[in-house]
């Protein structure tokens, strides 16, 4: 058992409790960067760790508090894990024959790290807006005739799930700040609360399915991976306590000019 890594665990613990960011993005860069893990090493790791950590998440939102849309969990992974598992095959198909996906592996990453910034700083501006409007959360509503598209609501959130189911599987990044923000943009009469349920839950099958599969394909370090989730639980915990205390519009436009930076890095790398 590593103490490096356990601390780590906990510091990225405090932060996802406190901003609500999810943990691939601030996790994955810090393996890479300060412990010197293979990327794919790295994502493969994060990605179990995200589904053990998120489901604890979705007992309470599920059993608490209600607020798991499973209609559209079940539209988002029908996108996500097929697409999951494609990407799958395909990095075990192009490891087979020798050829390096670190390159591949590494440019998804930014790429993923960049589109995180970017919803950090949007999705104020979409809360903002949602606020206006009349939310809907009663149990007999319809979410998709609360949204945008209309007739192409459905096809629009399977293509979001496929678009997850990607740059996840590649990267451990997006499942929960990317997913949240398209959720706000085609929802945007849902509550916040069953926002981050319907997300949540959608993220454990994408990350379980692609954390295994990365299992299959020897990246994922078991003792990282416990170590990380020995200090991160109590951290998550802290966060989430203190979180009303710091102000969340200071704590989220530096969070996303860090990840900005970072995934600039790994990009052009």
């Amino acid at each position: 058992m590593n103490f490096g890594y356990t601390f780590s665990g906990f510091a990225v613990g405090l932060l996802v409790g406190l901003t609500g960011v999810g943990g691939g993005s601030l996790m994955t860069p810090l393996l890479v960067f300060l412990f010197g893990f293979k990327p794919a090493v790295a994502v493969g790791t994060d990605l179990l760790f995200a589904a053990i950590t998120k489901t604890g998440g979705v007992w309470v939102h599920h059993g608490k508090h209600g607020s798991v849309d499973w209609k559209i969990v079940g539209w988002l992974a029908l996108g996500s894990l097929p697409f999951a598992v494609t990407t799958l095959f395909i990095l075990k198909h192009l490891s087979s024959i020798g050829k390096e996906t670190t390159g591949a592996i590494t440019y998804t990453l930014g790429i993923a790290l960049l589109l995180t910034a970017c919803s950090l700083l949007v999705r104020s501006v979409l809360l903002h807006k949602a606020a206006k409007l009349k939310p809907i959360d009663d149990e007999h509503s319809n979410a998709a005739n609360a949204g945008r598209f209309k007739h192409l609501q459905i096809p629009a959130t399977v293509l979001i799930g496929a678009v997850l189911g990607v740059l996840v599987t590649l990267s451990s990044v997006g499942a929960g700040a990317l997913g949240t923000v398209a959720l706000l943009f085609l929802y945007p009469r849902m509550t916040t609360l069953k926002i981050v349920g319907t997300d949540l839950a959608h993220a454990i099958p994408l990350t379980a399915v692609a954390g295994i599969g990365h299992l299959s394909l020897g990246n994922v370090d078991v003792i990282l991976l416990a170590s990380l989730l020995i200090g991160s639980l109590p951290g998550i915990w802290i966060g989430s306590h203190l979180s009303a205390k710091i102000p969340e519009k200071f704590l989220r436009p530096v969070l996303a000019s860090i990840l900005m930076l970072i995934g600039l890095k790994f990009v052009m790398q």
